[in-house]
């Protein structure tokens, strides 16, 4: 089933449920498409490849949201909770990331396909996971990861 059809059926499950959460999630994702399909310079169709690219945006800020909210401990708690929804509710759409060790793995081919040995070189070798592994693995941990191999 296609993204958006997944998308429409759960919320319509949702408005039946009334599940407001769940409602929110969705309305918010569908919003964000409809803005990058409004967008000056957009051209082309909806399809899987844009819903994802936009869940896992939007999966990202939320998790960069939940460092914000557990830093203000008891006053951020029921925001943390709705945004930890968020977070586990949009990885149901998103492939499955790697293991940590198959990562190591994965960064340590690619250093040795490309020849990479001096920290300077990173950013190609980040843009060369990301090109073959793009949703899979975030490119914030090639990167440290691959600082970790270099510094060994």
């Amino acid at each position: 089933m296609a993204i958006q059809d997944e998308i429409e059926t759960r919320l319509k499950a949702a408005l039946r449920a009334k599940d407001q959460a769940v409602l929110d999630v969705l309305r918010m994702l569908k919003s964000r498409v409809q803005e990058r399909t409004t967008a000056k310079g957009f051209s082309g169709e909806v399809t899987d490849a844009l819903w994802l690219e936009v869940i896992a945006a939007y999966q990202k800020q939320m998790k960069k949201a939940v460092g914000e909210y557990e830093k203000l401990g008891a006053a951020g708690a029921e925001q943390l909770a709705k945004i930890s929804f968020e977070v586990e509710f949009c990885a149901t759409f998103l492939p499955a990331q790697l293991s940590e060790g198959d990562l190591r793995t994965l960064v340590r081919e690619r250093m040795e396909e490309n020849g990479v040995t001096e920290p300077g070189q990173i950013g190609r070798l980040v843009g060369a996971v990301m090109k073959t592994h793009k949703g899979q693995v975030d490119a914030a941990n090639v990167k440290r990861i691959a600082e970790e191999l270099l510094g060994d």
